[in-house]
């Protein structure tokens, strides 16, 4: 462990926060979905807290009982990203865009130039999409995984050619002779494969970390593997423990050194919610005065995770000692566990619920030294390489977290108290690559 420090990013969803209800808050302004002045609030706040990136989820269809509930994206993350990067100087930004759906060189375009206006700050979250919902909005079927990863094998080989196709030494811009320039070295990459092509050049130049960085996301699938070992610096997890994430990392890095690269060439991000209050009841009380509703459905759930059954007028007391011995986690799902764990706390089933243990992510409750505690447990446990945080409401969220969180992850050692660097490669601790990596053959 000795050297290594933490990595953090920031997931940037709605504009409101990771909690169902956080746009109701009373100090939240529920414009904030159509303001990008308060993305840029969050992002100059994580940047303060020496964040090294923000992460922009992207489902493009419309989903969920949007009558009560907000629109779980940014509206566009690449013009919000483009705005953010003007108003912040090392922040990273990493944004999710579909090789299923969009063509290589609109996505080489995109994230090329976001990189060259950020000055080496971008990142691509590369997804494939097999969503119906998503598909219906692009007019075409959902493709059988396969083809699904066939094409986003292909379209990453033709977005890092046409991101290499304008050579590094190739602007002259040089006014006395005239030359602008080398044509020599901004050529065509002239490739088709299976399912895309492009003849190229891009007309974009190298940015001050060569170009963006690719990262993945998703669960450890043979196919999601097999991409992220040949081209990701960078792999977005859902995991819930650590034994889960410790075997998940060093399958992604076994996937990356079977591709012939450095296995630390990848860095592997575990997934945070976070509510940061003086103590873990106020903590719980902030979340149930915005989730109730969510929480209060999931109630019957808690009770089949856990193997009982818990009479409604229960709710809001502690489990009885016969509950606790006859309760039992299930080994089909990791968070059954957690919620035995809270459950033997003392706490209510309504509080069981709001400590999150069946949230999409880990959640942690209470006082700073809660959060800087799971992050160092993990960390030094070699479950990951960093975290991705959604705090429960951005306004005053990202704040605490900031304020508070940070300044313990430095006093442990265990954070960098300064940016490495100016770009996301150096702030990552990754390699430059300009083009396709050399040692991966295409495929």
């Amino acid at each position: 462990m000795t050297g290594r420090k933490a990595i953090l990013g920031l997931a940037l969803t709605d504009g409101y926060g990771a909690l169902a209800g956080a746009w109701r808050a009373p100090h939240v302004d529920a414009d904030n979905y159509a303001r990008i002045e308060a993305n840029i609030r969050y992002a100059q706040a994580a940047e303060r807290g020496g964040f090294t990136f923000l992460f922009t989820p992207d489902f493009p269809a419309v989903r969920g009982d949007v009558e009560r509930s907000t629109i779980s994206n940014i509206m566009d993350p690449m013009m919000q990203l483009a705005a953010i990067s003007q108003a912040t100087s090392r922040i990273g930004f990493v944004a999710t865009g579909s090789t299923t759906f969009q063509e290589p060189f609109n996505t080489a375009r995109q994230f090329k130039a976001l990189d060259v206006m950020s000055h080496g700050r971008a990142g691509w979250n590369a997804v494939t999409t097999s969503d119906p919902a998503v598909s219906a909005n692009y007019g075409k079927p959902v493709a059988e995984r396969a083809v699904r990863y066939q094409r986003a094998h292909e379209s990453i080989q033709v977005v890092q050619a046409l991101w290499g196709s304008w050579q590094e030494d190739a602007w002259i811009k040089d006014q006395t002779s005239g030359r602008f320039i080398d044509a020599s070295k901004l050529r065509p990459v002239n490739l088709q494969g299976e399912y895309v092509a492009s003849r190229g050049p891009l007309a974009i130049p190298p940015s001050e970390q060569g170009q963006p960085v690719i990262f993945t996301s998703g669960g450890p699938s043979p196919h999601l593997l097999q991409l992220a070992g040949r081209y990701a610096s960078g792999f977005i997890a859902e995991v819930w423990t650590i034994e889960e994430a410790r075997a998940q990392r060093q399958m992604v890095r076994d996937a990356a050194r079977e591709a012939g690269r450095d296995p630390d060439d990848i860095k592997y991000f575990a997934g945070l919610m976070t509510t940061v209050a003086p103590t873990v009841r106020e903590g719980l009380d902030r979340r149930l005065a915005l989730a109730g509703d969510v929480i209060e459905a999931r109630l019957p759930h808690l009770g089949a995770l856990l193997g009982l059954h818990i009479e409604p007028s229960r709710y809001d007391e502690p489990l009885t000692p016969a509950q606790l011995a006859a309760a039992h986690a299930s080994p089909l799902d990791p968070r059954s566990s957690i919620a035995l764990d809270v459950a033997r706390e003392g706490w209510s089933p309504r509080d069981i619920l709001a400590h999150g243990v069946i949230d999409y992510h880990p959640t942690t409750v209470g006082p700073a030294e809660v959060h800087a505690d799971h992050l160092q447990k993990w960390f030094e446990a070699g479950a990951a390489d960093g975290f991705w945080i959604s705090p429960d409401i951005y306004e005053d969220g990202v704040d605490a977290f900031v304020d508070q969180v940070v300044p313990l992850l430095r006093a442990r050692g265990i954070y960098p108290e300064h940016y490495a660097g100016a770009t996301l490669r150096e702030n990552l601790g990754v390699p430059r690559q300009y083009g396709p990596d050399p040692r991966i053959k295409k495929q």
